[in-house]
């Protein structure tokens, strides 16, 4: 994998109404390499996201630590209930320190 991850999808409703819990999907491409498999008689070396981080209008909303379980190129799903229009940021951050975000808008109202 090279230096930089890429950005993550990011899917939400472009509007809502207040107090609505909307749903968020996000992916991201990223090989979760637990470093146990083995390819060729070597071992594939670890590479794994360590942090999911989502933030709304700044704020952080949700905080996840990712572990061992986390399957390659991770779909995550989870909802949020906005009372104002917000923007919602995204962020993945791996053992190797590189991070990759992506952000979209909702529309409240």
């Amino acid at each position: 994998m090279s230096g930089t991850l890429s950005a993550p999808r990011l899917r939400v409703p472009r509007s809502a109404r207040p107090g609505e819990a909307v749903e968020i999907r996000t992916l991201v491409e990223h090989p979760m390499e637990t470093g146990l498999r083995q390819e060729g008689g070597r071992a594939v070396p670890r590479d794994m996201l360590t942090r999911m981080v989502v933030r709304v209008n700044g704020a952080v909303a949700l905080q996840a630590e990712l572990r061992n379980g986390s399957s390659a190129n991770p779909f995550h799903v989870f909802f949020l209930r906005l009372d104002q229009s917000s923007e919602i940021e995204v962020t993945f951050s791996d053992e190797r320190g590189r991070s990759a975000r992506s952000t979209a808008r909702i529309t409240v109202g």
